[in-house]
C-alpha cells in the first residue's frame, strides 16, 4: 500500500466520531485515532507502539473477566478465528485517569494481498447514556433469580449463570414445596438480550404463581405452556425443564420442554443422559408432555443447563454437543471439584470458532 493511501487511510479513520485502533498479530497497537483518544482521553504518543495489554486499556467484559492476553479479548478472537464481529459487545476499559469508561466495540481480522491475517481493527463508541438503563435492568433481572434455600445436609444446590449480554433470556428457580420435596425450573427463552429478558420477567411470574403445581410436573408444565402461548401468541418460546427432587429418597421427576436433557454423574464415574421429549412451552396450547424417573445414590450429582452450553459449533462446523460437554466439564475437573464457570466458558470459547459465545449460560448443580 503507498504511502499517500495510507495516509489518506488514516485522515478517513480520524474524521469517524467512533474510536478506532489498529494492533498487530502481538496486539501492539500501530494506529489510534482521534476520537479513540477523545473518549479514553489516552493519546497516540502514549498508546502507539505499546501492546494493549500493557496497563492501557486493561479491558474487561460485563462479567469481569480480564479480555487484555487473554482467550477472551474480542480482537485477538477476530485473528484467531478470521471472523468479524456482527454485534457490538460491551466492554469496560481504563481510561487514562483510570476510570472505567463502558463501550461498544466492534472487532475484524485485518489481511494483507495474500489473505494472511496480518492485525486487527477494532472501532468503539462511549454507551455511558445508555448503561443506567441497562444496568437498572439487570439488577431487576437478578432479583427474579434470587434463591435462597434450607441448609439441607441430603441435598445441595449451586447456580451458575453468564447472560449473553448485560440481560439474558435465560430463567432458573428452585423452591422447597415441603420439608423433603424442591421444585425447579431451567427455562431458555428464543433470543438473547432485552426482548427475551423481557419474556424471562413473565416466566419469573408464572413461576411465583404456579410452582406448587410441580408436585405434579406435567401439571405444572401445562400450566406454564399454556399462559405463556396465549402472551407470545407464536412469536417467542422458551425451552425447558422443571420438576421436583425428592431430598429424602433422592428421586428426579422431571418434564422437558425441549431442552437439553440433564446429565446424572454417578459415583464412580459413570455419567448418564437423562433424556427425555417435549415442546418448547408457549410453542402451542394443549401440548402434550410426559414425566420422566430418576433415582440417585449418596455422592451423585445431577447437571442441568441451558442449550448454550453446548449448541456451539467449530471452525468445521461441528456441534459440540452434549457428549463435548461431558469433555469440557472432565476437562475442567468437574465434578469432583465443582463447576468453574471461567474455565468452561474458555474451553467452550476455545472450541468454537466464535468472537464471543452466542447464547446465555446456565448451570444447576445438584448434589446428593
Amino acid at each position: 500500500m503507498s504511502q499517500n493511501l495510507l495516509t489518506a487511510s488514516n485522515v478517513i479513520l480520524d474524521s469517524l466520531s467512533d474510536g478506532v485502533y489498529v494492533c498487530d498479530t502481538d496486539r501492539r497497537i500501530v494506529f489510534w485515532s482521534r476520537a479513540a483518544a477523545r473518549i479514553t482521553g489516552w493519546q497516540p504518543d502514549d498508546v502507539v507502539g505499546r501492546r494493549c495489554l500493557d496497563d492501557v486499556l486493561c479491558h474487561i467484559d460485563k462479567d469481569g473477566h480480564r479480555l487484555c492476553g487473554e482467550e477472551f479479548c474480542p480482537l485477538h478472537r477476530a485473528m484467531v478465528t478470521g471472523t468479524t464481529s456482527t454485534v457490538g459487545l460491551i466492554v469496560f476499559a481504563q481510561g487514562k485517569d483510570g476510570h472505567r469508561v463502558p463501550m461498544e466495540v466492534t472487532v475484524a481480522p485485518i489481511r494483507d494481498s495474500a489473505g494472511h491475517i496480518v492485525g486487527g481493527v477494532e472501532t468503539f463508541r462511549d454507551v455511558s447514556h445508555v448503561l443506567a438503563d441497562l444496568e437498572r435492568a439487570k439488577r431487576i433481572q437478578s432479583l427474579s433469580l434470587e434463591i435462597d434455600l434450607p441448609d439441607d445436609p441430603r441435598v445441595g444446590f449451586s447456580t451458575h449463570y453468564v447472560p449473553h449480554d448485560l440481560v439474558g433470556g435465560d430463567f432458573y428457580a428452585i423452591k422447597p414445596l415441603d420439608a423433603d420435596h424442591y421444585g425447579f425450573l431451567l427455562a431458555d427463552v428464543m433470543g438473547h438480550g432485552v426482548a427475551a429478558a423481557l419474556h424471562t420477567m413473565h416466566l419469573s411470574s408464572l413461576w411465583d404463581r404456579h410452582y406448587r403445581l410441580l408436585t405434579e410436573p406435567v401439571l405444572f408444565a401445562q400450566m406454564v405452556n399454556n399462559e405463556l402461548a396465549r402472551v407470545v401468541k407464536g412469536e417467542s418460546f422458551a425451552t425447558g425443564l422443571c420438576g421436583i427432587i425428592d431430598a429424602n429418597d433422592r428421586v428426579l421427576r422431571a418434564v422437558s420442554a425441549g431442552g437439553p436433557p440433564g446429565l446424572a454423574f454417578r459415583d464412580g464415574g459413570r455419567i448418564e443422559e437423562l433424556q427425555s421429549a417435549g415442546l418448547p412451552f408457549g410453542m402451542m396450547e394443549d401440548a402434550d408432555y410426559e414425566e420422566t424417573e430418576a433415582r440417585f445414590d449418596r455422592g451423585d450429582c445431577l447437571l442441568f443447563f441451558s442449550d448454550g452450553a453446548t449448541e456451539v459449533h467449530n471452525a468445521a462446523g461441528q456441534l459440540l454437543g452434549t457428549q463435548g460437554l461431558v469433555r469440557v466439564l472432565r476437562e475442567t475437573g468437574y465434578p469432583a471439584h465443582g463447576l468453574h464457570m471461567s474455565a468452561v466458558e474458555e474451553q467452550l470459547l476455545l472450541y468454537s470458532n466464535e468472537i464471543r459465545l452466542s447464547d446465555d449460560l446456565t448451570f444447576i448443580d445438584v448434589r446428593f
